[in-house]
This record gives C-alpha cells, sequence and structure tokens, in this order.
C-alpha cells in the first residue's frame, strides 16, 4: 500500500498535461472545480500531517517528504497550475463562477508565495519541528480511531523523524536566527508530547509493538535535541531576520488576502485604531481595568483543572445571552467547544494559547481552545485575562467566534469556498463579537470585562503596527517589542511573543483590526439598504453565512457591491 501511494504522490503533476486537462484557454467553470478538487486531494497526500490535522487520517503513518525533489515537485505543481487560472478568460462567467475562480486563484497565490518568496525549507527551522509536533499531536486531539491504532500511525511516525531532521540540517542553507531560536525553544519543549501524551495510546500495544515504539520515541527525542545543538552552535553565524519588503507585503495584501489596501492604509488605520482605544480606557472612571488584575477576583482558581472549569462555566452563559438577545442563530451541527491545556512545545510562538476549530473533514465536530500552564502569579496578559473574566477570550476563540465560523465554513456545498480560510475576516469577525456583546450589555458598563475587551482593541491595533513595520522594514524587532509595550500596554513576556508571532507569519497581525473594521463597513451599508426591516442577528447569519470568505467578496454577495474585490484584484469585475 505504501508504495502505491508513493507512486501516486508523484504522479500528481502530470494531471496538468494529461490530454484532458483544461488549458487557460478552454477553463470553463466545470474545470475549475474539478482542478481544484485534484488540487485538494494532491495537498493532502503532499502534506499528510496537514491531512491529518485536518480529520483526514488515510495517511497517518506518514510525514512530510523533504528530499530536494519532492520539495521542487510540489513548486512546480502549485506554479503551474497557478499560471493556468490566472490565464483563465473569465469575462463571460456568472457572478459566482468568478468569485470562485478569484478565491482559487487566491489560494494558489499563497502556496506559491510562500514557496518564492518565504522559502520557509531554507530559511525556518520551526517547520521541521512544527511538523514533527504536529504529526503527534494530530494523532492526540481527537478519538478518531483506536489508541491502538493511532499509537501504531504515531511509532511510524516518530520513526521517520531522525531522517527527516538530517534532511532540515542540508536544507537549511539560509536559516535565520530568529526562527532557529524559536525552533531551538519548541524542540526543547516537544518531550511530554511525545512521551505523556502520547502514554495515552499505547496500553493496548504489544510487547513487541511497545517495544517498537519506546524505540522510536526514543531516536525522535535524541534526534530532536540533537537538531537543536546543532540550531543553538550555529546561531552566531545565522543571518538575522530580514522583511520582505513593501512591494511583497503589498502583493500579500492585494493578490492572497484579496484587500483593496496597500500596507500604508493598513498602517494608517492601525494608527487610528490605536488612538481611539487608548482614549477610550483613558474614559474608564478606573483605566486600570483594562490592566486585567487577578487580585481583583474573589475567587482565584486553585489549580489548572480548576482554571480551566473557570473557563467553561461561563460558555453557558454567553451561548444563553445570544439566544435571548437574537444575535446569531447556532447551527444544528455545531458540536461542543472544549478548554484544554497548551502543550509546552507550542508556548514560544503561541503565549495566549490558540483554538483548533473542527477540521475541513472531520466526522467530529467538537473544536478546543487551547490555554496557557495555569500561574496565578504569571504577568502573561492572557492568564490575568482569563482568571480575571475569561468571557471576552472565550468568545473570541469560541462561540460566537472562531469556534462558530469555521464549523460554519466546514459546511458550505461549494468546495472552493469551504476550502478559503481568510484570516482577515476570520480574526475580524472574533474581534467585532467582543465588542458587539460589550454594546449589547454582556458586560456590565465600566466593568473589569468591558475594560479587557478595550485592551484586547487597544494591543490589536498595536498588532498592525508591528506587522507593517516589521515587514516593509521601517522598524527593528526590538522596536516591535516596545511597540506592543509602550503603544499595546502589554507585559514583555507577551510583547517578545506577540513580535515574534509577527515576524514569523506576516500579515497575519493585521487581521483582527482590519477585518473588524471591513465587518462595520459592511454593517452600515446592509442596515441602509435593509431600513426599517433591518435586525442585527439577520446580518450576524447572513455575514457568517459565507463562512471564511474575503469580506471583499462578501460585500459583492451581500450587497452586489464589487468595488472592493475589483480594487484589490485589479480585475475588472463591471461586466
Amino acid at each position: 500500500m505504501k508504495t502505491m501511494l508513493i507512486a501516486a504522490l508523484f504522479a500528481v503533476p502530470a494531471l496538468l498535461c494529461a490530454a484532458d486537462a483544461p488549458t487557460a484557454s478552454t477553463l470553463e467553470p466545470g474545470g475549475l472545480h474539478r482542478i481544484a478538487h485534484d488540487y485538494y486531494q494532491w495537498r493532502q497526500r503532499n502534506y499528510p500531517v496537514f491531512a491529518s490535522d485536518q480529520g483526514q487520517h488515510a495517511w497517518d503513518d506518514r510525514i512530510t517528504d523533504y528530499t530536494p525533489a519532492a520539495i521542487a515537485s510540489r513548486r512546480a505543481y502549485v506554479r503551474d497550475l497557478l499560471a493556468t487560472v490566472r490565464a483563465a478568460d473569465t469575462a463571460k462567467w456568472n457572478r459566482d463562477d468568478r468569485i470562485d475562480w478569484i478565491l482559487f486563484r487566491a489560494q494558489l497565490e499563497s502556496a506559491e508565495f510562500a514557496d518564492r518568496v518565504l522559502d520557509r525549507e531554507a530559511t525556518d527551522p520551526g517547520v521541521y519541528v512544527g511538523d514533527a509536533g504536529n504529526a503527534i499531536f494530530s494523532l492526540l486531539k481527537k478519538e478518531y480511531d483506536a489508541p491502538r491504532k493511532r499509537a501504531l500511525s504515531a511509532t511510524a511516525r516518530l520513526s521517520a523523524m531522525p531522517a527527516m531532521l538530517e534532511q532540515a540540517r542540508q536544507n537549511l542553507t539560509r536559516p535565520v536566527r530568529l526562527y532557529s531560536q524559536l525552533a531551538i525553544e519548541s524542540a526543547r519543549a516537544i518531550d511530554p508530547l511525545f512521551v505523556d501524551s502520547l502514554a495515552s495510546l499505547t496500553k493496548d500495544l504489544s510487547s513487541n509493538e511497545r517495544q517498537a515504539f519506546v524505540a522510536a520515541r526514543d531516536a525522535a527525542i535524541k534526534a530532536m535535541h540533537a537538531y537543536a545543538e546543532w540550531l543553538e552552535a550555529k546561531l552566531p553565524s545565522m543571518q538575522p531576520w530580514r522583511p520582505m519588503g513593501e512591494e511583497n507585503y503589498n502583493y500579500m495584501l492585494r493578490h492572497i488576502l484579496l484587500l483593496p489596501m496597500d500596507s500604508r492604509d493598513v498602517a494608517h488605520l492601525g494608527e487610528v485604531e490605536l488612538g481611539r482605544y487608548r482614549a477610550l480606557e483613558a474614559m474608564l472612571p478606573d483605566p486600570s481595568l483594562a490592566d486585567p488584575d487577578p487580585k481583583r477576583v474573589a475567587n482565584i482558581p486553585a489549580d489548572q483543572q480548576a482554571f480551566l472549569k473557570a473557563y467553561e462555566s461561563r460558555e453557558a452563559e454567553m451561548i444563553r445571552f445570544l439566544g435571548e438577545k437574537k444575535l446569531i442563530t447556532l447551527p444544528p451541527y455545531l458540536g461542543p467547544f472544549l478548554i484544554k491545556q497548551l502543550p509546552e512545545a507550542f508556548k514560544p510562538t503561541s503565549p495566549g494559547g490558540f483554538m483548533n476549530p473542527p477540521g475541513l473533514y472531520d466526522r467530529d465536530d467538537s473544536g478546543f481552545y487551547f490555554i496557557p500552564t495555569y500561574n496565578p502569579a504569571s504577568r502573561n496578559f492572557y492568564i490575568r485575562a482569563a482568571i480575571e473574566d475569561p468571557r471576552p477570550i472565550l468568545g473570541h476563540e469560541g462561540i460566537p467566534g472562531h469556534f462558530l465560523q469555521i464549523s460554519i465554513a466546514n459546511h458550505l456545498q461549494n468546495e472552493i469556498r469551504r476550502h478559503h480560510g481568510d484570516n482577515v475576516f476570520t480574526e475580524g469577525w472574533a474581534l467585532y463579537t467582543e465588542e458587539m456583546l460589550l454594546r449589547e450589555g454582556l458586560y456590565p458598563a465600566d466593568s473589569a470585562g468591558a475594560g479587557q475587551i478595550l485592551r484586547l482593541s487597544r494591543y490589536r491595533s498595536a498588532r498592525i503596527g508591528v506587522d507593517v513595520n516589521l515587514h516593509t522594514g521601517r522598524w527593528t524587532f526590538e522596536q516591535g517589542v516596545k511597540y506592543f509595550m509602550e503603544g499595546g500596554g502589554l507585559d514583555r513576556e507577551a510583547a517578545e511573543g506577540e513580535a515574534a508571532g509577527a515576524a514569523t507569519d506576516p500579515t497575519q497581525k493585521i487581521s483582527y483590526i482590519t477585518g473588524k473594521w471591513q465587518i462595520m463597513n459592511v454593517l452600515g451599508k446592509y442596515r441602509d439598504r435593509k431600513g426599517a426591516a433591518f435586525r442585527l442577528g439577520q446580518f450576524h447569519d447572513d455575514l457568517i453565512a459565507n463562512g471564511g470568505l474575503p469580506l471583499s467578496v462578501i460585500e459583492w454577495l451581500l450587497l452586489d457591491d464589487p468595488s472592493a474585490l475589483a480594487k484589490a484584484t485589479g480585475v475588472d469585475l463591471k461586466q
């Protein structure tokens, strides 16, 4: 079976030159959807860890092939497919087909840009640590199969890691010091994931299977530690982090995110919103309410388990409020949203934890929010905020935020749209819901919850300045850290984590305020159009019925206005 899978993997690029494959001159809507479907299938086979993470478990015993031949093959496939899609003549297609073409093109643009500009395999050691960690994490997070079956998959993946990490050393011809420092931290924190977490799967292994598992696990941990030591020894000679430059950054904004803005527009938006939220904090009767303080809480959780329960206890309250106010409709397929502890390996680049939604292919509709390790004495903003009032972060990550929206996106019938997770809309929606719930009365005026929401919007406004100015080359990394502290009001630990996240994931940090601003624009226009028939809850339902599409696309769908999308893409959409 493995031999057949490998043969199929390398056969996929031939799809582009097959006799019946559509060319740019013959591509029609049906053909677009066929090649998109082939691309999604190809991506699963080429990125088996990604497939597992998304709930497709056919290749759970494999990790990504990082040999030069495999990397070159993947890049050629994406490059050739993008050329075909770019050159298609869609002037006579209807609105929905043109939208699908633009969306699929943006998906390919993202992959091609990562290959051509970011070149992570050669510059970022964290690619390999992340793949190793997610290779195991994706087998653990849901009970999609018997523990023994998942343990055998883990053994196969662990066995492949030493060779993968050795290949990484050869691929990393231009490692970046900042990326390497983050990779070292993650590599040295991976033992609990491989040892403690995996132990829950091994109880039904036979004696021989257990021996094979232990040998593979220990070899993988040894190789990971050696990789960290190798990176550390090379740190002095590594190149410093460098910005991608304004031209590349603007390319991402227009062609990948489909934003009708350039870097200076986005930076200006961040400045305006930062000034606004700093002023709103100052207007609080007690401005210190915006800085979370566990000492103001009557009952501080005693330990990690109590901390988790405190999070979960507020979820039912928020769902009940949404229903009573008729602010959004929860679909019947919505699964449970669970709170779990953040694995140590993910701390360096996710100091505040992260949300893990249902995967594209999951049969299980549940989702998780991974919160940081509990420490009531921590200065970490996210931990302090969660102790004092977890609802703002819980609503952002869960319901009505990410978990709800992504669950809806996963149930879209259109495959291209189902696969399009626009980060600006996703983060913008989650941030929008924070202030929407404040204005609708969930939090008492001048409460700690209300103050926290102002601070959350404040530092997300600061994120824009750091992201844009780092990647366009206007600021150094240390300037970004200081801006988070002085402008965003964050402690140094949180600020350093935020700046590291901005440097490693360009445009991610602009998503929150930019997306919220776009939503507010659409809301105002929608209200004007509906007049007396306007209802806020109906707007919310209509908005996120589109899953995770870019808001420039949604503006065309909801308001029949293609101008923002035309400005972003440079495509004449009035024909």
